[in-house]
């Protein structure tokens, strides 16, 4: 499915010009399928989202912070007081930051507004960005009722974490839904992937232990409608 990555960078970009703010890499091939298809796999028993501590970050979107760009790939701009991706090419992968900071042992949420974008769109949260372009983790879920957590390394196959390195379905991901809440766990090891206040799946990996955050959208193989809105970003100390 992400055979391409777009990057906008957040605060690394506050100043200059929109368009001066991308940059595109070359191919990244990817662990699962070429598009999200239902995979047989254990359902995980529903896990309320963990406690937290202090609140380290919280954006609602009304002020222009996370980096935005458009050009012939994809666009990510503030649209109705949310950060809007719409994304024109198949199997694109597009991501925005908020700064330029590195994070530790944080748990994060955000909503995701589904425009009737096609259900085999992936979207969500990465974390502990290694500093270049495609380094990382990624926590994503589908309309289609799929999810997956994810370790991309620069110049490397992406290796996902979850259901033996292939996409994973769950019926706690409500079908095609107007909204979802996403949330992850990204510290002491383990990454944690949560859909409207329920765990989907826990694992362990301490490839990286900091480094920076944001959201991104992912078009499928066969993508048609490409389009998801972020609101409400928070994030806080994990216990």
């Amino acid at each position: 499915m992400k055979s391409n990555t777009k990057v906008i960078f957040g605060a690394l970009c506050l100043g200059l010009a929109t368009l001066a703010c991308q940059a595109v890499t070359g191919p990244i091939n990817n662990g699962g399928n070429d598009t999200p298809a239902p995979a047989d796999t254990d359902i995980p028993a529903p896990t309320d989202v963990p406690s937290t501590g202090d609140v380290i970050l919280t954006d609602d979107f009304s002020s222009s912070q996370w980096g935005t760009g458009t050009d012939t790939d994809s666009s990510v701009e503030y649209v109705n007081e949310a950060l809007q991706m719409i994304v024109f090419t198949k199997n694109w992968f597009v991501w925005s930051t908020p700064n330029d900071q590195n994070y530790e042992n944080v748990h994060m949420e955000v909503t995701a507004i589904n425009n009737n974008t096609d259900p085999t769109t992936a979207f969500g949260i990465m974390c502990h960005h290694q500093g270049t372009e495609s380094t990382f983790y990624y926590l994503a879920i589908t309309p289609a009722g799929e999810y997956a957590i994810a370790k991309a390394v620069a110049g490397q196959k992406d290796l996902f974490l979850t259901n033996n390195d292939k996409w994973a379905s769950s019926d706690v991901i409500s079908k095609s839904a107007s909204s979802y809440r996403v949330g992850a766990d990204c510290g002491n090891g383990t990454l944690s992937l949560y859909v409207d206040g329920q765990q989907l799946a826990s694992v362990s990996d301490s490839s990286y232990t900091s480094g920076g955050v944001g959201v991104f959208t992912w078009s499928g193989e066969k993508a048609t409608t490409t389009n998801v809105s972020f609101d409400d970003f928070v994030m806080t100390e994990l216990p």
